[in-house]
């Protein structure tokens, strides 16, 4: 007979006695995310691996590319993708961008301003500029300096769009070098062999729809503010667990929307140098105090308080803009230097926001007639605009030029 030790023993004699035997629990259903979340997912890793100087593998019907960052890349990794190609990496960058490294026009550069989806451009990096201090001057108008050799332009590779996109993603300067890997494994086994995040393109450029999409509501506060003692705050947070969007409840626009009226709203997005230590280069500031207490006066409004820092480009980018309006760019003309559209924000959040809330219909508070139409465009019902203007302060004067005059802001 084979002997037992005294914690056996003793569990035998318990359960001799009558007491049930101790054991393990049976293990809990695994939960399988859906394809919307696994999609999140991969994306927000990926963003989160170019940010810390990884590169990532992005793969599609034709073909695959492994793509970092130029602004966090080093050296090692520069050597790493040399080695896993046969032709020389490549540099991608936005058309407005590649115009300004080659001091010359690019045709597609010159199309539609406003487009945030501009053709990536590829140039091929001689030796000279395959160190991590040039790259980002490459990447960098603010960083600019004499480059040893220019490069050339190449023939973008596939999915050079989907990469410009994930540094866009990740709030980093759209610039990336990209090699395409040697033929004869699939993405998956390639990526496997070089240790690497490997995530369909499509789902890059299908991030920013599905991510608004699964906007759900988090939490609910009541915040008494200074101009609006009655008040809430919602947050709301997407499937890939990203920067939470806020919705500011004035008063009780609930009650005013069942009643068959239009709350007021503005879909502000968050300016950390204007909103919080009050800045003077824009008017967001205002923007933010003035609608709060206009919706108090009214006694009901919504102010959707949207994570899209710098239309979107995020606030280093912003602050790198900064530096070029201070040379004598205007903020359109400094986002695409930076190689960024005039204008990357969605208003698709703010729909799906407003349609949790259950405010469908809305009198929009704004002077910006974009806002209006991506509104509209998602599916809520605009009744009216409402103007919100706030005199120049004698330092945002070119500012709210640029907006009237650029961007279309009504303003005059």
């Amino acid at each position: 007979m084979t002997s037992t030790g005294p914690a056996t023993s003793a569990l035998h004699t318990a359960s001799a006695k009558g007491v049930v035997p101790l054991h393990h629990p049976a293990p809990a259903p695994a939960l399988v995310p859906d394809a919307a979340s696994l999609a999140l997912r991969g994306v927000h890793r990926a963003a989160s691996d170019l940010r810390r100087g990884t590169p990532v593998l992005l793969h599609g019907p034709s073909g695959f590319l492994v793509v970092a960052a130029a602004e966090t890349v080093s050296a090692r990794g520069l050597a790493e993708l040399s080695a896993m190609a046969p032709s020389p990496p490549l540099l991608l960058l936005a058309a407005s961008r590649a115009a300004a490294v080659l001091h010359r026009p690019i045709p597609a550069a010159q199309a539609q301003l406003h487009c945030v989806a501009e053709t990536p451009v590829a140039l091929t990096l001689p030796p000279g500029l395959m160190d991590p201090a040039r790259l980002r001057s490459l990447a960098d108008p603010a960083a600019d300096q004499l480059l040893p050799a220019m490069p050339d332009l190449a023939a973008p590779p596939p999915m050079a769009f989907a990469a410009i996109a994930l540094a866009k993603l990740a709030r980093l300067l759209p610039a990336l070098v990209a090699v395409v890997p040697r033929e004869g494994r699939s993405p998956a086994a390639e990526a496997a062999a070089l240790d690497l995040l490997a995530l369909p393109a499509a789902d890059v450029l299908a991030y920013l729809n599905t991510a608004a999409t699964t906007l759900t509501r988090v939490t609910e506060a009541r915040v008494p503010l200074e101009d609006a003692p009655d008040s809430r705050i919602v947050a709301f947070r997407a499937a890939d667990g990203g920067i939470e969007h806020l919705a500011i409840l004035v008063g009780d626009p609930e009650a005013l929307m069942a009643a068959g009226g239009a709350p007021l709203t503005r879909v502000h997005s968050e300016c950390f140098t204007g909103d919080l230590l009050g800045s003077l280069r824009c008017d967001c500031g205002p923007q933010l105090r003035g609608a709060i207490r206009r919706m108090a006066e009214e006694g009901a409004g919504v102010l959707l308080y949207l994570a899209q820092e710098g239309r979107g480009i995020g606030l280093v980018n912003k602050l790198r803009a900064y530096t070029l309006q201070d040379q004598g760019l205007d903020t359109l003309d400094a986002n695409r230097a930076l190689g960024y559209g005039a204008d990357e924000r969605g208003f698709l959040v703010a729909a799906t926001m407003l349609r949790q809330l259950g405010i469908p219909r809305v009198r929009l508070l704004t002077n910006n007639p974009d806002k209006l139409a991506g509104l509209v465009a998602c599916g809520i019902d605009v009744e009216g605009r409402e103007p919100h203007r706030f005199a120049a302060n004698g330092i945002n004067d070119q500012y709210l030029e640029t907006k009237a005059a650029r961007f279309g802001h009504l303003l005059r």
